[in-house]
């Protein structure tokens, strides 16, 4: 059986055989060679394994070997927090939230079921548990629910934006203001439906940010959601100019990417706080950042201490 499906937009960018180990939860030798057997393609061109996916590619997976395939658990993923209600992971990157069609790499709820972890009944089949998600190239804090309970509570919260989700990303640029809000509605862009886009048919979307530290061809800012709209923090600092460094899907320069050594954007949701669904007390979980982040971010700064620039903090 053969499959064609469009690169998920985590692995933009990214090397063909790297995308396909992730999305089929397999060896990158092993990717290599279902690309060298035909098996994997990129339709309409004459891909490599080193190919770097675009935005507009569609891939065809053939999946006579992969059928049978049994997901695979995500090994690096932590548990941050955990009690009878709820369970608070940092997700690593190449890790999606829930299975869909298509993606056969490791999931959030997949992981945590082989783990024994007993979510709630409440939700679609096959995202129980779940009131909230992180793109496939995001990592940080991802909360699920365990008891029924918790899941009408915090379903209730993320809907009514109680919840405080806060975010470290860097932007291409350096920003203008220390601190800002940009309040902008987003929609799927009617080219590309796996894109988002701003425009004023869009639903209400308000972002804000605190610079926490500049390099002049980027800075790393402390970001909190009021809204939780797909893509929200990459469409919102596109629109105004200061994309997402390691995201050429919304503009990105993928040579800054390619030197800071990153394979997807620059974010990570770095802390969760909420009201416990059972005892009602505010609760905070704190994400670490990921080794792949923390490398580029170290380059950023030897690179400012090089051209002999401060922190310029502000």
């Amino acid at each position: 059986m053969t499959r064609v499906l469009p690169v998920p937009d985590g692995l933009i960018g990214v090397r063909f055989d790297q995308a396909m180990a992730k999305m089929l939860g397999i060896s990158r030798t092993k990717a290599g060679a279902l690309i060298a057997d035909g098996q994997a393609s990129v339709l309409g061109t004459a891909a490599q394994k080193s190919t770097r996916l675009g935005a507009d590619d569609m891939l065809s997976i053939d999946l006579r070997e992969t059928e049978r395939h049994v997901e695979p658990e995500a090994l690096g993923m932590e548990v941050l927090y955990e009690d009878e209600d709820i369970v608070v992971v940092n997700k690593p990157v190449g890790v999606a939230a829930h299975p869909s069609p298509g993606w056969t790499g490791p999931t959030v709820v997949g992981s945590l079921l082989r783990r024994g972890v007993k979510l709630s009944e409440y939700g679609p089949p096959l995202r129980k548990g779940v009131v909230s998600r992180l793109d496939v190239g995001t990592s940080g804090c991802m909360l699920l629910c365990k008891s029924n309970l918790a899941y009408l509570e915090m379903r209730k919260q993320f809907v009514n934006h109680d919840v405080d989700k806060t975010y470290n990303a860097i932007a291409q640029g350096d920003l203008p203001q220390g601190k800002a809000t940009i309040d902008a509605p987003i929609a799927r862009a009617k080219a590309a439906d796996f894109r988002f886009t701003v425009t004023a048919a869009g639903k209400s979307a308000v972002t804000h940010y605190d610079v926490l530290e500049r390099f002049g061809v980027a800075t790393l800012v402390s970001v909190n959601l009021e809204t939780g709209r797909t893509h929200q923090i990459r469409v919102h600092f596109s629109s105004i100019g200061h994309p997402l460094v390691g995201d050429p899907l919304y503009g990105s320069n993928p040579k800054l990417g390619e030197r800071l050594g990153l394979t997807r954007q620059w974010l990570h949701a770095s802390q969760l706080g909420f009201k416990h669904p059972r005892t009602r007390l505010w609760t905070v979980v704190r994400a670490p950042c990921p080794a792949d982040l923390t490398r580029s971010l170290d380059i950023l700064r030897t690179e400012r201490a090089e051209r002999g620039i401060t922190a310029g903090r502000p």
